[in-house]
């Protein structure tokens, strides 16, 4: 005997939506995050386009439902070492940057940038080693700033930017932060960690 389905209904935009297989969803609440990761990874190499289309559609439209719930902060991203002056990377900061990552990873490159803004900003006033965890997270930062760019990039090509002015803001505050960075380092005598980030917005016309 198949396995039952709720029955269809329609949603504001027009489109029907059917909830998924009892048996499917019974898998989805049930595996493992290592497991699902690895499906939908086979699923989205081995279908079409327009399945990968329509995942990160429905991914951006999860993401909406939830960024007011989960806004960046810059408490608690970095603590200070035993000397009191280094600072060290904290859990806070890698949850924070999964959700940049989600954002940029599913095309709101914008919404990204805001998160991202905020790590750029608490890093101002500290100091670290050349070599070391923080200059090791710093690194991993500015790649994630150059990707979130890179997805910007693909949301203006794809037209999925409706509000210029808040878009011009939001690269408008990262860039403010990374000079700001800049010149803290500066100051300190450290080397700059945002040099690819830099790059990526200074030649960006938009």
């Amino acid at each position: 005997m198949p396995a039952p389905e709720v029955q269809v209904h329609s949603q504001e935009n027009g489109k029907t939506l059917g909830h998924v297989n009892l048996m499917v969803d019974t898998l989805i609440a049930n595996a493992t995050l290592e497991d699902l990761r690895a499906i939908t990874r086979s699923l989205l190499a081995t279908g079409t386009p327009s399945l990968a289309s329509a995942f990160t559609a429905a991914a951006r439209s999860r993401l909406r439902q939830t960024s007011a719930k989960r806004i960046a902060t810059t408490n608690g991203l970095f603590d200070t070492g035993l000397n009191g002056i280094d600072a060290i990377p904290t859990t806070d900061l890698n949850n924070v940057l999964s959700r940049a990552r989600s954002l940029y990873g599913a095309g709101m490159g914008l919404a990204s940038l805001g998160v991202l803004s905020s790590v750029v900003r608490a890093t101002i006033g500290l100091r670290w080693e050349p070599e070391g965890a923080t200059a090791d997270a710093l690194a991993v930062i500015d790649a994630d700033i150059s990707q979130a760019i890179q997805s910007c990039k693909e949301e203006f090509e794809g037209g999925r930017v409706s509000d210029m002015a808040g878009a011009r803001e939001a690269i408008g505050n990262l860039w403010s932060g990374i000079q700001e960075s800049s010149r803290d380092v500066e100051i300190w005598g450290g080397e700059f960690p945002f040099d690819r980030a830099a790059n990526s917005i200074e030649y960006w016309k938009i």
